[in-house]
């Protein structure tokens, strides 16, 4: 294993802590001041901070979603994350303007900041992330119109495959590619899926309730639980959202907890049910 990769691994190991975390304080098991004492407690402090780049503003999940105050270690220990590695100070261009990952992870970044902001109730010093280009219009009007070429939700002819080959952003079919390789890129940004934030890619959410439905069906039935997770999300804050639905993604989102394994897909799953009965 290289230096590079090592190093990586150190960072997802400690992500995978810090979620581990933050689910126990969602569920009301776990204690206050959670990013600050993983950050605290941590044998690589380097990596506990870049997990909390990382976690992003999951990090801020159960003081959003319990009603919980914000503990200022907290807030203290996200802005020392932005400190310590801090984002690019441009706008970051959206694909293919600019590489992917960097504008995936603007935008963790810009939805950390904003929701530090709203539970801090000011700009915290020193924590700052501008908000990358929007996603292309085309996009969601894209998804929108392949699941409707491919038949709906797993519908008449879908381009799911059940038998677990391939990626999660696999075109999937003639027909079927702008809607699935669009969902798995929207999971990726599931980050956003929280109340208290909203702009482009909350837009393209809405703007294509199926092609989000039928990739979280996808990725159920090709058994890769994590994206169906991430996904599923969505559905739920379009719920939360008042939109309506071309399926309830209650029975998803329980067979989804029940069957992923990792605490990152297990946080993703516990945050999708907050959202349904917010």
């Amino acid at each position: 294993m290289t230096e590079d990769q090592s190093r990586t691994a150190a960072y997802q190991a400690s992500a995978s802590g810090l979620a581990r975390r933050a689910l126990g304080a969602l569920s009301g098991s776990g204690g206050t001041a959670m990013v600050a004492e993983h950050v605290e407690s941590a044998a690589d402090p380097g990596a506990a901070l870049a997990a909390v780049r990382i976690l992003g503003a999951d990090a801020l999940a159960p003081a959003l979603l319990t009603g919980a105050v914000l503990h200022t270690g907290d807030a203290e220990a996200i802005a020392l994350s932005f400190s310590a590695l801090p984002p690019p100070a441009e706008v970051v261009p959206a694909p293919p303007g600019g590489p992917e990952a960097a504008w995936l992870m603007a935008w963790r970044d810009w939805a950390t900041v904003s929701l530090l902001a709203v539970l801090t109730g000011r700009h915290t010093d020193g924590v700052h992330a501008p908000r990358p280009e929007p996603p292309a219009a085309r996009a969601a009007e894209d998804a929108a119109r392949g699941a409707d070429r491919t038949g709906g939700a797993g519908g008449a002819g879908s381009a799911v495959r059940t038998d677990g080959a391939g990626g999660a952003g696999d075109a999937g079919g003639a027909g079927g590619a702008e809607w699935a390789v669009w969902s798995v890129r929207m999971g990726q940004l599931c980050t956003l899926a929280l109340p208290g934030l909203d702009g482009p890619v909350h837009d393209a959410a809405r703007g294509a309730p199926l092609g989000l439905a039928r990739g979280a069906a996808r990725a159920v039935l090709r058994r890769d639980y994590a994206t169906a997770a991430r996904i599923a999300r969505w559905l739920a804050w379009l719920r939360a959202d008042g939109a309506e639905l071309p399926l309830d993604p209650g029975p998803m989102v329980e067979h989804i907890a029940l069957m992923a394994g990792g605490d990152r897909p297990a946080l993703d799953a516990a945050i999708a049910r907050r959202l349904l009965i917010a």
